[in-house]
């Protein structure tokens, strides 16, 4: 079997797993407007974390996740050699280095934490952090280590929103999953890490058991998602026959859902083929933005929190069904025993991925 648990999330709604949880609990968004944020000065409201300034944002922000998972799990396992440290991220410290934007603090994790290993960079747009997580259960599997930890980061930069607003992707309030008035994006920065290991004992904390997961790629377009919803029917599918699951086991979805018109349409109708519809099911963008290669991390993680607790969160900006296929949306907090969960990502480039949690 593989654990995985020691949930960290870093966002605008806090430092720690438990100032994040509070927020998500009250139905607090970390989305704020932020002045001259876009090209030409424009206003927009983003997901970010104003106390993080200087250089090296995303360095500070990697080192701050693995000394917080630190103190969850058996302290000798980071420096072992069975032990390999995994960061999902779209496109890293590229402010700094817009040549390699990733060795620098992939440098700085070596140092400071005395690791054998190089870190494995994942970068597929904003499946990266599911891709992630299923490559450190897939390492686990084949006994080439036996602990992983996989951080998902991102930051807010000028190219990142630049490019959005060129695609005019981006929403003009708070973004609104799955709602019938949702136009677009909330830009958002963050950090997620999580621990995946073949060895129970290794956490303070009681972890949960990961399954395989798979991904799928459509090709659909380098930008917009196939309106058939392909490749993430595709890879739910495998997912549950992988691991001889039945969609009425499924507790609880976490969708990507960006709120964007194509992408959340697209969603609807893969788990409407999938028969899914009736899994209550939310967005978390809602709450931390859409922080790209981190947000399948970050979500993963804040996906535990809900299961720890047995709580259903809503899905922050839903009112009215925006869908073509009605999906069951969470509207209200609710007290729920979540024993199986599956978390979804899509993204550019025709990629999906999907895994699933299980309570012990």
């Amino acid at each position: 079997m593989t654990y995985i648990g020691a949930e960290v999330i870093i966002s605008p709604m806090g430092g720690t797993t438990a100032e994040n949880w509070s927020a998500m609990r009250a139905n607090r968004s970390g989305i704020s407007l932020v002045s001259k944020a876009g090209f030409d000065n424009a206003d927009f409201y983003l997901s970010k974390i104003l106390s993080l300034s200087g250089g090296y944002k995303f360095e500070k922000l990697l080192l701050e996740a693995l000394e917080s998972v630190s103190a969850m799990i058996d302290p000798e396992i980071l420096s072992s050699e069975r032990t390999i440290i995994i960061v999902s991220s779209t496109k890293g410290e590229l402010d700094e280095d817009i040549k390699d934007q990733f060795s620098h603090s992939a440098k700085a994790l070596v140092t400071r934490f005395k690791l054998v290993n190089e870190p494995v960079i994942v970068s597929n747009a904003c499946i990266s952090g599911v891709l992630a997580i299923n490559t450190a259960q897939q390492f686990i599997q084949a006994k080439i280590y036996d602990h992983a930890v996989v951080i998902g980061c991102d930051v807010i930069s000028d190219f990142v929103v630049y490019g959005f607003q060129s695609l005019f992707a981006i929403s003009d309030a708070p973004c609104l999953p799955f709602d019938a008035q949702r136009n677009g994006i909330t830009m958002g920065e963050g950090c997620g890490a999580v621990v995946v290991s073949n060895a129970k004992e290794i956490f303070q904390n009681a972890p949960l058991a990961l399954f395989p997961g798979t991904s799928a790629n459509d090709a659909n377009h380098i930008s917009g998602p196939s309106r058939t919803g392909e490749g993430l029917f595709r890879s739910v599918k495998r997912t549950l026959e992988l691991n001889k699951i039945a969609t009425d086991e499924i507790d609880f979805i976490s969708a990507h859902g960006t709120a964007t018109v194509f992408n959340d349409e697209m969603e609807s109708i893969a788990f409407d083929r999938l028969g899914l519809n009736d899994v209550p099911l939310n967005s978390l963008k809602g709450y931390f933005g859409h922080t790209l290669g981190a947000a399948g991390v970050i979500e993963t993680a804040a996906s535990m929190q809900m299961m720890r607790n047995s709580t259903l969160i809503k899905s922050l900006g839903y009112q009215a069904s925006g869908t073509s296929k009605t999906l069951n949306v969470i509207s209200e907090n609710k007290e729920k025993k979540l024993n199986t969960i599956l978390k979804t990502a899509s993204g550019f480039g025709g990629g999906n991925a999907s895994l699933i949690i299980r309570s012990l």
